[in-house]
């Protein structure tokens, strides 16, 4: 499973709709997510607006929360949308299965035994999080909040049974012209994510689009290096059928 957790604090103001670029994510595979985070007053009706709008054509969840909720804020919505991506698939195999996609549809005996296989495959499917941060000026003081809940949502995906992954990319980029910046690779460990953005240059725009884009072409690259199939075969001992 992919996700994209997008964390910013303002409207997008250069280059692609960001709803565009998160209907494209969602088209590959990949979810949207996007936790929306206040300090001082609120990010205005547009700014909550695009929020929902992105993680709707993401097919994902949308929270706007304050700084010191962050941290759970972000770990929830992470475990939530691996059980709606499980969740969603199993119901699209009912209803080509059964005409029906709803458990409602089976036999209590054989909704149980669903539920069950879909709360081990939250635990043990395999699982890919890209974080994202808007690093424009705006969020200066929101950064040391970002980067305590990344450590501690490493921690929470290291408690999973499944194989699990994080990487982070900030925007906008460091130098001219750059969309975005990836800061940390995929990796399963907390010791590469102390001091993050300690040496980060804020600036003033906010490319969310362009930056959601350069995100799935990161995923794109990944699956043809690691081969399309590598992070299902084996593991589908636990489908419904």
């Amino acid at each position: 499973m992919k996700q994209i957790l997008l964390i910013t604090d303002g409207c997008s103001n250069v280059g692609m709709n960001p709803v565009t670029a998160a209907a494209h994510a969602y088209a590959e595979g990949i979810t949207v997510n996007v936790v929306g985070v206040l300090d001082q007053g609120d990010l205005g009706e547009s700014g909550a607006t695009e929020i929902n709008e992105i993680a709707k054509a993401g097919g994902g969840l949308s929270r706007l929360v304050h700084t010191k909720e962050l941290a759970r804020t972000v770990q929830m919505m992470t475990r939530k949308t691996v059980m709606h991506t499980i969740q969603s698939a199993v119901h699209k195999e009912l209803k080509h299965v059964l005409g029906d996609g709803s458990l409602e549809a089976l036999p209590p005996d054989k909704r149980g035994e669903v539920v069950r296989v879909m709360d081990e495959l939250g635990e043990s499917a395999p699982l890919r999080v890209a974080l994202l941060i808007d690093a424009s000026a705006s969020m200066k003081s929101k950064l040391q909040a970002v980067e305590e809940a990344i450590k501690d949502l490493m921690l929470s995906l290291q408690s999973r049974q499944g194989d699990s992954e994080l990487c982070v990319f900030h925007f906008p980029g460091g130098r001219s012209g750059e969309d975005s910046a990836l800061d940390l690779g995929w990796t399963r460990s907390l010791k590469d994510i102390p001091s993050l953005f300690s040496r980060l240059q804020m600036q003033g725009t906010t490319p969310t689009g362009p930056a959601l884009m350069e995100v799935i072409d990161f995923y794109r690259k990944d699956d043809y290096g690691r081969g399309k199939n590598d992070e299902t075969d084996g593991r589908r001992s636990g489908r419904v059928g």
